[in-house]
């Protein structure tokens, strides 16, 4: 390749991949907040932050549900009219949304209008998501050598964990700016509404880009499709395609990219309990570290074929998932630890009820330990007294008790879990890094925005996107389950609950493993045909 082709390449990489990073930043931000949105937009009443949790996570998911569908609406534009314009629209539909969900008032303010109004947003956002990854890949794709399509799209593949770390750091540094207070009065909404600058930028870059020459190339000599609808899926051969990129590549690569990164986040804050400003800074430097392997990998499937580097990370990923996240785990489980028990203290006092507009007052009693290894641990149990009188559930007619717990950890430990998330990020890289150029070469120019948009969608968007809520609530139910056995004075029914989150990724790889070795071929079907 000459140095004048590859200064062009480069720059039409650029210019694809930084849109298109900005894309990914507006639809992480809301997971990077998911734990300040729930209480925003989701209040669901004392003792039931773990419901309201999971409602975020829901509306969450419910952006990557859609996306299948922004990948027909757009992938057919794409296909039709040609791939530059279509995701200019996806650019400016993805920034307008997620400006607007930056100035939504909250749940307080006006009531249940506040969580549809942001549902609403979260639906556009994934609509227009579909509709940028596809185009983008094939865009640069298009435009690749075939002895560098690995390499040069895996591009592309960084801008989606750099769209989450960008996320992670715009929120630190807001965090860092602003007392405590005043992030959670208004500062969480700083970056949902900074991303309309960074859009800004991206339309006047994509603005001068030019239409893929094959696709115009196709497009002058008559060859593009009327229905690539029609074309994609009512075609037999080419619909079995689609079924095996989904099932044989895109729903193993979906859980594996979303277990490394966003379930990683989850578990160490929700489950571990330790502070998001720790969970921050260990999920940015795991992150950093592995991304450099999306372009390794990519560069190597150049050489020794894409499929089977997919499928070694899928492989690797299911044996050790449940390794590592017991390491994990055990890392800061406080039982395991030395206490220091002289520096123990226990504090209880009457508190005003912030969230009861009415007035009333909180029963709350909080306790500290510190440890020889330099964690501390903070458990707050709030009981919202109603007349001088602990409120009661409704449900099971029990005490209304919220209790949260922190465990700050020493810089050992956070460098343990840094280490364990870049290894999990190894296997992520492996199976993203060739995916683009992969899928690029199962379809014919004239179809391929369309056909290689919804198997990707459909395994990242739904079986990876729904990987947090689903792993999130197969985690509570197993406690939920330990929790009436105890209450019954039975010894637990499942050892490890914890890990029960895991066995969606594993399955589902497992399955997305075994149909990929053995009908993927993992040839080159000649991208300029």
């Amino acid at each position: 390749m000459s140095e004048s082709k590859k200064s062009s390449m480069f720059s039409i990489i650029g210019a694809s991949s930084v849109g298109t990073m900005i894309e990914w930043y507006d639809f992480y931000i809301f997971g990077s907040l998911a734990t300040i949105i729930s209480t925003k937009f989701f209040p669901a009443g004392p003792g039931s932050e773990t419901l309201s949790f999971l409602s975020t996570l829901a509306t969450f998911a419910a952006g990557f549900v859609v996306r299948p569908f922004g990948a027909l609406f757009f992938g057919r534009l794409g296909d039709l009219i040609g791939r530059k314009y279509t995701f200019m629209v996806t650019l400016l539909l993805m920034g307008g949304a997620t400006f607007t969900i930056g100035i939504i008032p909250a749940y307080e303010t006006i009531g249940v209008a506040a969580p549809l109004l942001v549902l609403l947003l979260r639906l556009l956002q994934g609509l227009a998501l579909g509709g940028e990854y596809g185009g983008a890949a094939t865009y640069v794709a298009e435009h690749s050598p075939a002895n560098e399509r690995g390499y040069m799209t895996s591009w592309i593949q960084i801008t989606a964990t750099a769209g989450l770390i960008v996320s992670l750091i715009v929120i630190a540094l807001t965090k860092a700016i602003l007392s405590k207070e005043d992030f959670d009065a208004y500062g969480w909404r700083i970056p949902f509404l900074a991303s309309i600058l960074m859009v800004g930028i991206s339309y006047i870059i994509r603005r001068n880009m030019h239409e893929s020459p094959l696709f115009s190339k196709a497009k002058a000599d008559g060859k593009t499709s009327t229905n690539p609808l029609k074309e994609s899926f009512g075609n037999k051969l080419n619909f079995k395609f689609v079924l095996l990129a989904l099932l044989g590549v895109t729903m193993g690569q979906g859980v594996v990219w979303y277990t490394g990164q966003f379930y990683a986040m989850s578990f160490i804050e929700k489950i571990m309990n330790v502070p998001k400003e720790q969970v921050d800074s260990i999920m940015i430097w795991g992150l950093c570290l592995g991304t450099p392997f999306f372009v390794v990998f990519g560069w190597l499937s150049d050489r020794i074929g894409r499929k089977w580097i997919m499928m070694a990370g899928m492989l690797v990923a299911i044996l050790s998932y449940r390794t590592i996240y017991s390491k994990m785990y055990d890392t800061v489980d406080i039982k395991g630890k030395t206490e220091i028990v002289e520096k123990a203290t226990s504090v209880s006092e009457l508190k005003e009820n912030a969230k009861n507009k009415n007035g009333g007052v909180d029963s709350v009693y909080t306790v500290t330990k510190a440890y020889t290894d330099g964690t501390t641990y903070k458990e707050v149990k709030t009981k919202t007294l109603k007349n001088g009188v602990v409120e009661i559930s409704e449900k099971d007619g029990k005490p209304i008790v919220e209790t949260k717990k922190t465990v700050t950890i020493n810089d050992t430990d956070k460098w343990t879990l840094t280490w364990l998330v870049f290894i999990q990020m190894l296997f992520v890289t492996m199976v993203y890094g060739p995916v683009a150029a992969f899928l690029v070469e199962m379809f014919p120019i004239k179809i391929r925005y369309t056909s290689m948009s919804l198997p990707y969608h459909i395994g990242n968007g739904i079986f990876g996107g729904l990987l947090p809520a689903i792993a999130t609530f197969l985690v509570s139910n197993a406690q939920k389950i330990n929790s009436v056995a105890a209450e019954s004075g039975l010894a637990p029914v499942i050892e490890k609950p914890y890990l029960e989150g895991l066995w969606y990724p594993i399955i589902l790889a497992g399955i997305c493993f075994v149909i990929g070795t053995i009908y993927l071929d993992g040839k080159d079907n000649k991208v300029n045909d």
